[in-house]
């Protein structure tokens, strides 16, 4: 395989299949440098181009149920840095790839665990999805409309207490192999990341800055100076402008500077009244025309993009925040380093797609890989690449 320039270059990573938080953290790894070889099942997941989380890796298909595909995948468990699965609460101990499998094989593997609810407590072998994780959290609570919780994105559970959390983990192990000490398992639960990140909003509560009621407080939609505006063209715009000299630089645009109304801007009795004031400003000119009135300025503002818009706004081109790959746009690999820059190996794959020739860069036993091969030779499909 070419060498990759990313930071993470010589670092091996054994993906189990999954969906979500799993993939996204290889996608990840992958970006930055590892060599990140995806374990699939037979019959599984079908990934075509659009697959974005799973560009850049090689996947390798094993029924992990059988002997020779538990065989296989302990042997790449021997030559890994890290393991990162995403399956319930003891599903990889029946499978004979558990912990205490793995260490057997390889005392300074990094086992990272990803799951909704956490390795233990009264919900840990409960399903769920990003909306059940985001809500046990509180912050669901504290998302959406006076009158109901908002329905979010997967990226709060899935993406962000998920599979940054799990890449965050698995580095951090990974440096303590590095100093000399040996291999752990990260428990890594969404619920917990989700809870993390609120950490701020907790603190806010405690302190009794933060009203427990949506649409409320400053960033949740209760203030004026902090919101969504629909615009004539019915496209919307975001503000915010809460420091006082962004504020004061919002007046000034809107040609409210010497409106008494709005001096006091903290004053949370009267945020309903001038949000309304604002709602019909805005509906007074299309979203563009905002844009040019507020640009250069010091008013804290952006258009709100569609996905179709945002990969040709001139800031995300100017700083090349999307690629687009087999015609396919999609974020490009972040963060941006000055040394050691990110890349993408290629995009997305079909399972099974390059596994035989990663066995062999990972040094697998040459009579696995000749069995595998005869396998896939006599058509059988329980194992292949």
């Amino acid at each position: 395989m070419d060498a990759h320039p990313g930071p993470l270059r010589g670092l091996r990573i054994l993906e189990f299949g999954a969906l979500g938080p799993v993939p996204f953290c290889g996608m990840l790894f992958s970006d930055l440098g590892a060599d990140v070889l995806r374990i699939d099942r037979e019959n599984g997941r079908r990934y075509d181009r659009h697959s974005v989380e799973t560009r850049g890796r090689r996947s390798l298909i094993l029924n992990l149920k059988e002997p020779r595909g538990r065989e296989i995948a302990l042997a790449l468990i021997e030559k890994a840095d890290a393991l990162i699965e995403g399956f319930r609460p003891g599903v990889m101990e029946r499978l004979g790839l558990g912990p205490r499998d793995a260490f057997v094989r390889n005392p300074k593997l990094v086992y990272g665990r990803m799951t909704g609810f956490g390795q233990t407590g009264p919900y840990a072998r409960q399903p769920g999805h990003d909306i059940n994780y985001v809500a046990l959290s509180g912050a669901l609570h504290a998302l959406g409309s006076k009158e109901k919780p908002a329905v979010p994105l997967n990226l709060i559970a899935d993406f962000g207490g998920g599979a940054l959390y799990l890449a965050f983990g698995v580095l951090a192990a990974l440096r303590h192999v590095a100093n000399g000490g040996e291999g752990q398992v990260i428990d890594c639960a969404m619920t917990d990341g989700v809870i993390s990140t609120m950490g701020m909003i907790y603190g806010e509560h405690a302190a009794g800055r933060w009203k427990d009621a949506r649409e409320s407080n400053i960033i949740d939609g209760g203030a004026h100076f902090y919101n969504n505006y629909e615009c004539a063209d019915g496209k919307w715009i975001s503000i915010g402008s809460i420091e006082p000299p962004f504020y004061r630089a919002l007046l000034e645009k809107l040609g409210l500077a010497d409106d008494a109304d709005f001096a006091d801007q903290m004053n949370r009795a009267n945020w309903p009244t001038l949000k309304r004031r604002l709602e019909a400003i805005f509906k007074t000119r299309t979203r563009d025309e905002w844009c040019a009135l507020f640009e250069g300025s010091e008013v804290c503002f952006a258009p709100v993009l569609s996905l179709a818009e945002a990969p040709h706004h001139p800031h995300n081109v100017a700083r090349d925040a999307f690629v687009t790959i087999d015609g396919v746009p999609q974020p490009a690999p972040l963060p941006r380093f000055s040394r050691t820059p990110a890349r993408i190996r290629h995009g997305p794959k079909p399972a099974g797609t390059g596994g035989v020739e990663a066995l062999r860069d990972w040094g697998i036993d040459g009579k696995l890989i000749d069995a595998l091969t005869e396998d896939l030779r006599s058509g059988h499909r329980s194992d292949g690449g």
